[in-house]
């Protein structure tokens, strides 16, 4: 696994040490990354009692490809064995259930603001706002160790606005290094996009849908790549080096080879070497 400098331990889905949230407390419909439908707070059919999951290894070849590149950020086993002190949501009360359902999505936002300001500060670039970044790390973090009463009334869409500015301005002086054009997609429609051997430094990609894109050896180096949609992209022999805001689940969703280089902050998906 690639080390990276920022602490990103506690940020990593640890699923030993939790009471399979994922599988109960979120709804999911029958589509090409689930192959049924599923109502928020009902147990996954393949939920074991142990929490774990019965069909594991064979989640993408039964059509649970939405299962494999999903990433708590580490909110499960957080909401499991620190907000709710180790209370599994089956001997509780259906009250105590339904609030642990409902704190659950709003850790998992937490967590992953947490993730990309501890990103952000490890970026020598954004230097400028390691102050301010540090203090909104510092919050989320009190955010996320509050009660589950004030957890669940809490407004996380308008802590996520007041970080994603100084998150806006760190991709800005990020990529003000990368020299030549950068180009802006920032929410940009390229589904299937042939972008072979494309030069995307330093671009900006946020919210890009990529889905099924053709990225073969395209230069990725210094890209902003927060909340792009890189389901099914083709990531041969690209160059990612440097890519910052790419999470683990973006990354699990696409698909590439032991030549695709990557940033520090992810492991290379033990199913690329399957698929090529």
């Amino acid at each position: 696994m690639h080390r990276h400098p920022g602490d990103l331990t506690a940020l990593r889905g640890d699923c030993a040490n939790c009471f399979g949230l994922c599988c109960v407390a979120l709804p999911f419909a029958a589509s090409a990354d689930f192959a049924l439908d599923k109502d928020a707070g009902k147990p996954c059919p393949h939920l074991r009692g142990d929490h774990r999951c019965g069909i594991h290894a064979e989640l993408r070849h039964k059509g649970f490809t939405g299962c494999t590149v999903y990433d708590c950020f580490g909110a499960g086993q957080r909401v499991s064995q620190v907000t709710f002190g180790g209370q599994d949501w089956r001997t509780g009360s259906r009250a105590h259930a339904r609030r642990m359902f409902d704190v659950f999505p709003v850790v998992r936002q937490l967590h992953e603001l947490l993730w990309y300001l501890t990103e952000a500060l490890a970026l020598p670039a954004a230097r400028p706002l390691h102050a301010e970044l540090r203090r909104a790390l510092d919050e989320t973090g009190r955010l996320a160790g509050q009660t589950p009463q004030e957890l669940a009334a809490l407004d996380v869409g308008a802590h996520r606005q007041q970080v994603n500015v100084l998150l806006l301005k760190t991709s800005e002086l990020a990529r003000a290094g990368t020299r030549g054009r950068k180009k802006d997609r920032r929410g940009v429609d390229l589904i299937g996009a042939r972008l072979k051997g494309a030069d995307l430094r330093g671009a900006n990609l946020r919210g890009a849908y990529l889905i099924a894109a053709d990225l073969t050896g395209a230069d990725l180096r210094g890209a902003d790549l927060i909340g792009a949609d890189l389901r099914d992209a083709d990531l041969t022999d690209a160059d990612l080096t440097g890519a910052f805001f790419l999470t683990q689940a973006q990354l699990d969703a696409a698909g590439g080879t032991a030549a695709t280089k990557l940033p520090e902050s992810v492991s290379r998906p033990p199913h690329w070497t399957a698929l090529h």
